[in-house]
């Protein structure tokens, strides 16, 4: 029997950094974000004896150890012996995984790819677990078992899955799926480029930045993060009211909110894509995640997004085809039961 997951990638278009402790506990955080019909995948075959084979395709990698040792941390394969730790394997395993892509494009690859790996493991040991339980238990692998910086959208998004407005407190999340039209919707796929810079970067490095801002009381870092859940609520009250050419001057704001966040959130090249995309008819935009490299995101005027998508891939941009994905994370298994005799 073969198990199988996928965990869709998102977009978020504001709120990124308010969902990142301290912040989201003392002020409370919200997140507005979409998925999108780019995938983590992972595959999952039991084995007869102890050994763990994981391969993959991403880092080009495979690892091998013995189920009953304790895992050696330290590699490009943490996050996934993190998840076999955390959730325990009855026997050994081969695991292959995959996704749309890169770690640090800013898409939410790596969380989304933990989440994979719990849905997978949910569904082989038929574990009883809530989509909410799952999520918090990504972040609890990633962010507190392995010390990795970053916010909780990721987790949550990728699980949930569609358009939602996510709620970050003290002693809660809240995922609020929208009510979206859906002829506004299709209005702002249309109206969508998603531009790769080319270069992915260490998200952890800039919201230790960040954090050190807020934890600190820099007044440029705490406005612009309460400024960002300000732009948040404006943003999904534009969606919402299908007012898109607002929207995509609120993404413009919202991005000048960001950049108070680090400095290194963007740089010379990074702006000078947004720049050229700003004269070229973009009335909005910012890079997804925490930013320093991955995809950028852009709204456009419908008669110029073509004009603006050729003056970027001049300028060294990758545009990327994609779509909303209204489902979460899926998982399913295929061919013959464990146990089975022909």
């Amino acid at each position: 029997m073969i198990y199988r997951s996928r965990a869709p990638l998102r977009i978020s278009f504001c709120g990124g950094g308010t969902d990142v402790s301290p912040y989201f506990e003392e002020r409370g955080g919200v997140v507005l974000n979409a998925t999108i019909n780019k995938y983590a995948y992972c595959s999952l075959a039991p084995r007869g004896d102890e050994e763990i084979q994981v391969q993959s395709l991403d880092y080009d990698v495979v690892a091998k150890y013995d189920r009953r040792e304790e895992p050696q941390y330290g590699g490009d394969l943490d996050l996934v012996k993190a998840v076999i730790n955390k959730v325990g394997a009855p026997s050994g395993l081969n695991l292959f995984m995959h996704s749309d892509a890169p770690p640090g494009s800013g898409l939410g690859s790596s969380s989304t790819v933990v989440v994979a790996l719990l849905g997978l493991f949910r569904h082989w040991l038929r574990k009883p677990m809530t989509d909410y339980e799952l999520a918090e238990l990504a972040y609890q692998v990633e962010r507190i078992d392995l010390g990795i910086e970053g916010g909780m959208q990721d987790q949550y998004a990728a699980t949930f899955g569609g358009f939602n407005f996510i709620e970050f407190n003290r002693d809660a999340v809240i995922v609020n799926p929208l009510r979206i039209d859906p002829a506004t919707l299709n209005e702002l796929e249309y109206h969508l480029l998603l531009c790769y810079t080319g270069r992915t970067r260490r998200s952890a490095n800039i919201l230790r930045t960040q954090i050190e801002g807020y934890v600190t009381r820099k007044a440029d870092v705490v406005a612009g993060l309460d400024a960002l859940k300000e732009t948040t609520i404006l943003l999904k009250n534009a969606l919402l009211l299908g007012k898109l050419d607002e929207f995509g001057a609120l993404l413009h704001q919202a991005w000048q909110h960001k950049k108070k966040l680090a400095k290194n959130i963007t740089d010379s090249y990074i702006d000078e894509l947004y720049d050229t995309a700003r004269r070229h008819g973009a009335l909005g935009g910012k890079i997804s995640g925490a930013g320093g490299g991955g995809f950028l995101l852009l709204y456009c005027q419908f008669d110029r997004r073509h004009i603006v998508a050729e003056k970027l891939e001049e300028a060294g941009g990758q545009m990327v085809e994609f779509g909303f994905e209204r489902h979460g994370l899926q998982t399913w298994s295929y061919g013959q039961p464990e146990g089975h005799k022909q």
